[in-house]
């Protein structure tokens, strides 16, 4: 993407004006979307972009800018930007006049596709959404359905000051589809969106007609579901996208991008309990073609499997560059970015709660009274607090230990720290799920996920 003399010039050229240390990050990236809307392709986009960014620390103050133009002139151009605007620009340090060794690390090809796009045709992706579609069309309920396929490649270059030459390619597929019932005035929704970091072998790991399936029967399971009831009750999470709570509500926390200005709840805690002895929380960038999975980050670090609570007691956090010039705590991989026009932060990548000893059934035994919030949607959370209300998507009341009737409208609302604390008991079910999350340095995609989780209670937002 770039030669490694222009790299080397721009990088000598930014310790010659008396920055720490410096980093190019490059990018190519192209974005293809197809969408059918009830038995009709309705779009088929397709983007590329590419630019490069430039970082500069001096010490722990940090300036960064971007461009398109990706000549010796475009980029010594956005460099002596933000030698400028230090007021350094002109300056000669002798850091400048050596060479740098560049130390070029090959990828290993840990998550590269078993069925590359261009071995598929536009027609072969129609025909599976298509599939998808009409695997949704279960019942006469069912007034609606869109189904979408996202495929997105990304070539990434990143080379640094301390010899650092990476590059990475990373292919992520996902399918979406959403399903809409309708009984009378009633109208309620479902959603199943499975994506992996692999080609089109998706359609082979998620069978099309299945994805389908799933989002109308959580559609029509909404559509006869009776109002949440409110109150505070124990509460059983669902696997997979039931991590999200914990994502949102503690995860956020635990980065530290967060814990360095001293705004979480849980800065300065290593060594602390805080969550139950049941509780161990992991963040693992090495999954294997796990949505949010890459052989590096996007500083150029490889990507790690970091222990953060372990039996209940903080192990670790989340540390960018930055981050661990800010705390002194070490680097883990997770400094992340959406893409060229961001500067890293730490980010999470694949996290979740590590499975336990216990078969899911047992956890709803000796529940009087209770909520299993088999699948989780959308929220809110505070930062700085943990503080956090989540939409249930799919819940049932469990009554004397059982699951009965499903229920809509419910939201959980408490803290997450809090949480963690009254999580009394793990399945053994763990599974993942993907999802966007978004921060300082923009939407990147991860993973989110849990076995089966008891939380001994948890305030209910209903109407019933």
């Amino acid at each position: 993407m770039l030669q490694a003399e222009l790299l080397e010039a721009v990088l000598k050229r930014a310790l010659a004006g008396g920055a720490d240390f410096a980093e190019v990050y490059a990018e190519r990236s192209r974005k293809r979307q197809m969408v059918v809307r009830s038995g009709r392709l309705e779009d088929a986009l397709s983007g590329l972009d590419y630019g490069a960014g430039i970082r500069l620390f001096f010490g722990t103050e940090v300036v960064y800018a971007y461009t398109n133009d990706l000549t010796k002139e475009g980029l010594l151009e956005a460099l002596e930007t933000l030698l400028k605007a230090k007021g350094t620009l002109g300056k000669v340090d002798e850091r400048g006049m050596g060479g740098l060794d560049f130390r070029k690390r090959v990828p290993k090809g840990l998550h590269a596709p078993k069925v590359p796009y261009g071995e598929k045709d536009k027609r072969y992706r129609l025909e599976r959404l298509l599939e998808a579609e009409s695997g949704a069309r279960i019942a006469p309920e069912i007034r609606q359905v869109e189904a979408s396929l996202l495929e997105w490649e990304q070539e990434v270059l990143i080379a640094n000051t301390e010899g650092v030459l990476a590059e990475e390619r990373r292919v992520r597929t996902r399918l979406f589809v959403l399903a809409v019932a309708q009984d009378g005035a009633e109208v309620q929704t479902g959603y199943a969106g499975p994506g992996k970091s692999v080609g089109l072998e998706l359609f082979d790991l998620y069978p099309p007609k299945a994805v389908g399936e799933k989002a109308a029967r959580q559609a029509l399971t909404n559509l006869r579901a009776k109002p949440a009831p409110a109150g505070t009750f124990p509460v059983v999470v669902g696997p997979g996208f039931g991590g999200v709570l914990f994502h949102e509500a503690v995860g956020h926390l635990l980065e530290t991008t967060s814990v360095a200005k001293k705004a979480s709840v849980l800065s300065d805690k290593l060594g602390e309990r805080i969550a139950g002895p049941a509780v161990t929380y992991i963040d693992d960038g090495t999954l294997p073609h796990a949505w949010g999975s890459t052989e590096m980050d996007d500083e150029g670090r490889p990507t790690e499997r970091t222990v953060l609570i372990e039996g209940g007691v903080l192990k670790a956090y989340m540390v960018d560059r930055l981050g661990h010039l800010q705390t002194g705590y070490p680097m883990t991989g997770s400094g992340r970015r959406q893409d060229y026009t961001f500067a890293p932060t730490s980010r999470m990548r694949n996290t979740f709660i590590a499975p336990g000893d216990k078969k899911p059934e047992a956890l709803f035994e000796g529940i009087e009274f209770g909520l299993y919030a088999k699948e989780m949607g959308g929220g809110q959370v505070k930062p700085g607090s943990g503080e956090y209300n989540f939409a249930v998507q799919e819940g049932y009341i469990i009554r004397k230990g059982r699951i009965e009737e499903p229920v809509r409208g419910a939201m959980l609302v408490g803290k997450g720290p809090e949480t963690l604390m009254r999580v009394v008991a793990v399945a053994d079910d763990w599974e993942n799920a993907p999802g966007m999350c978004g921060s300082l340095s923009g939407a990147v995609p991860v993973e989110v996920g849990q076995p089966h989780v008891l939380v001994s209670e948890i305030v209910v937002g209903g109407r019933a």
